[in-house]
């Protein structure tokens, strides 16, 4: 498989005991991550905020479908993979249309929540990146595991960098830039995902014709 190891090799890296374990971690840390997110961001008045505690929940329901799937064969992984391309794709584009609403018609959100959730977060997404790293060379729905992960730290990251812009800038411009960059971020990984899918499934169709 193109970018990967053997397809026997991959089945068995995909269904290991330890890919299970830190799977079941990142969702239970995602879960939590997403109704603090998203309390905070309601309270904060933050579009920043909001996008990445739906991001958290998006990856929680990413990493459900992974633990469902990690038994099953190349084409149906890669079949779900596909599908969370999709979702992550589409999650972009709904979180760019909402910032660009909030253009127009938001108001300056509460910076320190936003910095101090940012950081928790940041905490909670790297020993999550981390733990999945050695994971990332695996088949599309391995990839796109250890892209969630990675772009919620990143997330995480720049939504510090928007609560630092508000808190000195009174303005809400800092918060709604980092949504687009995140929405856009989202968009671009889903896409990527959706081509290594496809790959897949042209691989394991050559396989098992």
């Amino acid at each position: 498989m193109s970018g990967c190891c053997s397809h026997s090799a991959c089945d068995a890296s995909a269904a290991s005991p330890r890919f299970r374990q830190a799977l079941w971690i990142a969702l239970i840390v995602n879960a939590a991550m997403f109704v603090v997110e998203f309390v905070a961001g309601l309270a904060a008045g933050s579009v920043a905020l909001w996008a990445d505690a739906l991001d958290f929940a998006g990856d929680a329901a990413n990493y459900a479908l992974s633990l469902t799937v990690l038994s099953w064969g190349l084409m149906w992984r890669a079949r779900a993979a596909l599908l969370k391309g999709v979702a992550m794709a589409l999650f972009g584009a709904v979180v760019m249309a909402r910032a660009l609403w909030a253009f127009q018609h938001g108001v300056s959100p509460e910076p320190l929540t936003m910095g101090a959730v940012g950081v928790l977060a940041l905490l909670a997404n790297a020993g999550v990146a981390l733990m999945l790293y050695r994971f990332r060379a695996g088949d599309a729905n391995m990839r796109s595991v250890w892209l969630c992960s990675r772009n919620d730290a990143i997330g995480n990251l720049a939504v510090i960098l928007a609560a630092a812009g508000v808190f000195g800038t009174g303005s809400a411009v800092p918060d709604l830039i980092v949504a687009l960059v995140m929405s856009g971020l989202a968009l671009w990984s889903g896409l990527l995902i959706i081509a290594h899918a496809r790959r897949d499934m042209a691989d394991s169709e050559q396989v098992h014709p």
